[in-house]
């Protein structure tokens, strides 16, 4: 039976339907692993990244430490110690409920004890003595000490509901159940490893999303990532390949956005006193004491790599060399801190000094599926420490095993993309360099355990001053202290780099996060 005039026309204008339906869905190819979509658990890159589209902070904080509203719609400090916050009186949760004051003050308390959290929100809420909902709309924070900051560091602080929440686990969020949000996208789906799909919240309070739907899929190789998008399989890339930069450039169905960024590659040695498992002799037996404990050796591990050579080599020109964890122009970077100076003598020189003339053997860890370019960096660094006698070992390691064992200190050398997300070196400074003091919520991130009394006096000077100019030569005489201690061993800083079909268009939002609330069509 032939189809009559009327179903033709219907099926065309479903499929033109579908066409158009099918346009408007953005899929993205990125690198960072997800943990977890509980936006609480760890304060982990790829988590932060899917976050961004479902839930909302009190103020968000964009590149450069910028704050800017969101749930709340005015902020002022009362007085020194006491913070209030206006929230907007037009937010739903995805739900229908209204969102509240009583929903910041449960996500404060939850964001400080997650079970099952290896990298905590808890340095974030370090300050904060107690929180309270004065009405509906009206938030007041109390802090420990004054603290000028405490606007930036809550902003890390993703609001989930109170009357989802108090009744979900981490589980039921990966579920899907809790995830009920206030932000411009909901959640259709997660597949742990793989993606997450999601669509346009219609109840968003804010600028109306562009796409419909997005396809969030992980995709750890490079090589795999450029493949898909030249393939069409995915709209968006993050952190290209070094080696299909240029050829994607020379792409024309291919547009390449490159930004400065502020992640820096870090490596942790280790300062537990005592034998290590990963630190032998040159006949593999166990050393009683620690090198890296001594600054001559550290300064001498240091020295021996050649950061240009693995600039040009390795990254092909895509990073910049770090002195610091801050990049230059940034706000607590220091300029007075000399570049390293690739010296192997000296290096030599440095280690028989110490009692090492010989050498020792150790074994660097790095995660494989995690940091663009990170095992053939810390390759090519086993090679120079070779070089002055300190044989090393590269160990790499999946994500999974590497953050757990790397946060308990486990490992000899350790391995951190940093991001310096809130554009200030009080971050870093709080989070990699402090003290760890998990119940302070300082150091969770200083997996090597570096210690320093007057580098945890810089921060909590930084914390306490109001005056910007005053707190910035704070972190900069705190990054002289760590170089003079070699606290850890920064190698460079990563550019930002995203590859898009041509015809869209790729901005930073926050660090290097990558979302759909960063693409646009071009000239939109």
């Amino acid at each position: 039976m032939r189809p009559s005039r009327t179903s033709l026309v219907i099926a065309a204008l479903a499929a033109a339907s579908a066409g158009a339906s099918a346009q408007n869905t953005l899929t993205i190819g990125f690198a960072d692993p997800v943990s977890s979509v509980d936006p609480q658990l760890n304060n982990h890159a790829g988590d932060r990244s899917l976050a961004l589209h479902f839930w909302d902070s009190i103020v968000n904080s964009r590149d450069g430490g910028k704050l800017e509203p969101a749930l709340a719609s005015s902020w002022k400090a009362l007085d020194d110690k006491t913070w209030e916050f206006k929230l907007r009186s037009d937010v739903k949760w995805q739900d229908g409920t209204p969102f509240t004051a009583e929903d910041i003050v449960f996500s404060f308390q939850r964001a400080r004890s997650v079970p099952g959290s290896v990298a905590s929100y808890s340095g974030a809420l370090r300050t904060v003595e107690s929180t309270t909902a004065r009405d509906a709309h009206t938030v007041v924070v109390k802090t420990n000490t004054p603290n000028p900051m405490l606007p930036l560091d809550v902003a890390s602080i993703y609001i989930v509901s109170k009357h989802v929440g108090e009744k979900s686990r981490t589980e039921d969020y990966n579920a899907g159940r809790a995830v009920v949000g206030t932000g411009p996208y909901k959640f259709v789906s997660y597949t742990a490893g793989d993606r997450t799909v999601f669509e346009r919240n219609p109840g968003y309070y804010g600028p109306k999303p562009v796409w419909d739907k997005v396809n969030y899929r992980f995709i750890n190789n490079g090589a795999a990532r450029t493949a898909a998008l030249l393939a069409g399989d995915v709209d968006v890339i993050d952190k290209v390949a070094v080696t299909d930069v240029e050829k994607l450039r020379k792409t024309p169905t291919v547009s390449v956005y490159t930004y400065p960024g502020l992640r820096v590659l870090l490596l942790q040695p280790s300062f537990r006193p005592g034998p290590n498992e990963f630190i032998a002799d040159n006949a593999g037996k166990p050393l009683d004491k620690n090198p890296l404990q001594d600054v001559r050796v550290r300064r001498a591990l240091s020295m021996a790599i050649n950061r240009k050579a693995i600039v040009d080599r390795v990254l092909q020109g895509t990073v910049t060399e770090a002195n610091q964890w801050m990049p230059k122009n940034s706000f607590g970077h220091n300029p007075d801190v000399p570049d390293i100076a690739y010296a192997a003598d000296a290096a030599k020189k440095l280690l028989a000094d110490a009692g090492y003339p010989q050498g020792f053997q150790v074994s660097i860890h790095v995660p494989g599926d995690r940091y663009p370019q990170a095992p053939e960096t810390v390759q090519a660094v086993a090679q120079f420490w070779s070089r002055i006698g300190v044989k090393t070992k590269v160990e790499v390691v999946p994500w999974s095993v590497y953050a757990s064992r790397a946060g308990r200190n486990e490992y000899a050398v350790s391995v951190i993309a940093w991001g310096n997300g809130t554009g200030e070196a009080g971050y870093g400074l709080l989070q990699t360099l402090a003290t760890n003091d998990a119940k302070r919520g300082r150091g969770v991130n200083n997996w090597g355990r570096y210690s320093s009394e007057d580098v945890d006096k810089a921060l909590d000077a930084a914390t306490v001053e109001f005056d910007a100019r005053r707190r910035e030569a704070i972190f900069r005489h705190a990054a002289k202290l760590v170089t003079d201690d070699v606290g850890h061993i920064p190698l460079y800083h990563y550019q930002n780099i995203w590859a898009a079909k041509k015809g869209l268009k790729v901005v930073p939002l926050l660090s290097d996060r990558t979302t759909a609330l960063q693409v646009t069509r071009v000239g939109k």
